[in-house]
């Protein structure tokens, strides 16, 4: 993600496999981490952490 910082703002959302988006939160990019880790494993591999300008997988993020 090209903005890091732990106050960004960032959309915490799973992405089913329907294809649908789900949000789970806006706010804080150390938040929304902390909601991430806190899901089922089944639901962290569908994650996704979008920002005004990018857009990552929570698992790539993570294991980055």
């Amino acid at each position: 993600m090209r903005t890091t910082y732990d106050s960004a703002t960032v959309r915490l959302y799973h992405l089913g496999d329907d294809g649908a988006a789900m949000t789970i939160m806006y706010g804080p990019l150390s938040q929304a981490l902390h909601v991430a880790e806190q899901q089922p494993a089944e639901v962290q591999d569908g994650l996704f952490l979008a920002t005004d300008n990018d857009v990552v997988a929570y698992l790539d993020l993570i294991e980055g």
